[in-house]
């Protein structure tokens, strides 16, 4: 494995639905969110993903998530997918996430790495990637 380079930056969500899929009348509910959100930073880029959310009663959720980023790394351009797990509880959402192996394309192909974020739901968050090329 090559030198992994630490990259840090901003998130900022601009568009957000949530759908309710199964809403049974004790337990959570499930959630399908659609997501568009802009990254700064030493990756700046456009991400798209879905996102799958057990919702508890009092707001905490966990949930699991595909999201495919289109923009540049340093100054390599192209797309990736990360897959992301976290929590929702108090206000706060973070998240751990892994680059797709397999999933770069352009300047991006054999894209690695691995990182996440913290935010204040509503407002821009703070995440990091350490990544590498394969």
């Amino acid at each position: 494995m090559a030198n992994k380079t630490a990259a840090k930056g901003r998130t900022e969500v601009t568009a957000y639905e949530t759908v309710t899929y199964d809403a049974p009348a004790d337990g959570p509910k499930l959630n399908e969110v659609q997501l568009v959100e802009t990254f700064a930073g030493d990756v700046r880029a456009r991400g798209t993903g879905r996102v799958l959310q057990a919702q508890r009663s009092d707001g905490s959720a966990s949930y699991c998530a595909i999201e495919r980023l289109v923009g540049a790394v340093a100054e390599r351009t192209g797309s990736f997918v990360l897959q992301i797990t976290g929590t929702v509880q108090n206000g706060q959402i973070k998240g751990t996430w892994f680059v797709i192996a397999g999933s770069g394309t352009g300047e991006l192909r054999g894209l690695r790495g691995d990182g996440g974020f913290d935010a204040e739901i509503g407002k821009q968050g703070a995440w990091t990637l350490d990544y590498w090329f394969e």
